[in-house]
């Protein structure tokens, strides 16, 4: 093999990570360079406990094929000249279909970095159901760099759907903020789906209305974090867990416990392809994801505390 291409097995297959030396996160300030083997070196190490969060769920892939610095492009549709043991799905849109990639092997996940996709977005529902989400999303998104509001909003929205009788597993985004995610048992469609995200949402807005807020237009949102329950819908994404974001540094979106959200030294961009792994292995979800809940007894117990 050329010096350009390294060959990487995954369970049957080996697959070709081309240009293993090329650099997609340019070093400086405090931020570490790293190239796509380094990429492909992280995919495939923390594919066991990636991939249970992407198997049978249509992806959408962010692609800097040049790197941070160069454009990205958002991709839905497979090219035709991807290989044929990667799943795909069809599913509809308006006026036509759209076949996106499914990730259900770590050989795929490699092949996507090998394709410089840095992060990977995924559907809220399956392949076997698309109408009918298995997981609802909070987006904690705040109004500036200061990790302090998010974690606050974090426990107040936890401590809600507690009452609701609903788990719900925080996880920082490698960004600026948390996803606080709640399974679901698939029995509900989207629009259900996010009108319980946004009554919810109310409700804790309407607890914090100087902390939280609702407005969808950052006009109107002043200073405050904002509830975004947008990516409940038909077709919308989030991005996964586990998966790396295209910032410098190569931080990425790592599951946390409860306990951890509390230490004033967390923020969104904690971990980064560098230490990831052994986040993952501490299993920070364990047993919250397991069973997915029905809205309607939560349902219930949310009009019961708005009535009060």
């Amino acid at each position: 093999m050329s010096d350009d291409v390294r060959t990487v097995r995954a369970g049957r297959r080996t697959v070709a990570v081309h240009r293993p030396g090329k650099v997609l996160f340019p070093g400086g300030g405090n931020a570490k360079e790293y190239t796509k083997g380094d990429l492909a070196d992280y995919y495939r190490a923390v594919a066991p406990f990636m991939l249970p969060h992407l198997r049978g769920r249509p992806l959408m892939l962010e692609r800097h094929p040049d790197g941070l610095d160069s454009p990205r492009f958002m991709q839905k549709n497979t090219p035709d000249h991807y290989p044929e043991w990667i799943t795909r799905a069809e599913v509809a849109k308006e006026g036509g279909t759209v076949t996106h990639v499914v990730c259900d092997d770590t050989a795929t996940l490699l092949f996507l970095a090998d394709q410089a996709c840095l992060t990977v977005h995924r559907w809220l529902s399956r392949t076997g159901g698309l109408d009918y989400p298995d997981r609802l999303v909070f987006d904690l998104d705040p109004p500036g760099e200061d990790f302090a509001p998010v974690r606050e909003a974090a426990r107040w929205i936890g401590e809600l759907l507690d009452d609701l009788g609903l788990p719900s597993a925080p996880m920082t985004t490698g960004s600026r903020g948390v996803h606080l995610v709640v399974p679901l048992n698939g029995h509900h469609d989207f629009d259900e789906v996010r009108q319980f995200a946004h009554d919810v949402a109310e409700v804790a807005a309407a607890a914090h209305p100087d902390r939280l807020t609702t407005a969808a237009r950052k006009k109107d949102r002043g200073d405050r974090l904002y509830l975004d329950v947008q990516r409940n819908g038909y077709a919308q994404t989030a991005v996964a867990p586990f998966t790396v974001r295209a910032r410098p540094g190569a931080p990425v979106a790592v599951p946390v416990s409860r306990e951890q959200l509390d230490d004033p030294a967390l923020d969104a961009r904690r971990w980064t392809i560098a230490d990831a792994v052994d986040q993952a292995r501490t299993d920070p979800w364990a047993g919250l994801l397991g069973r997915g809940r029905a809205l309607g007894p939560a349902r219930r117990r949310l009009e019961a505390l708005r009535e009060r």
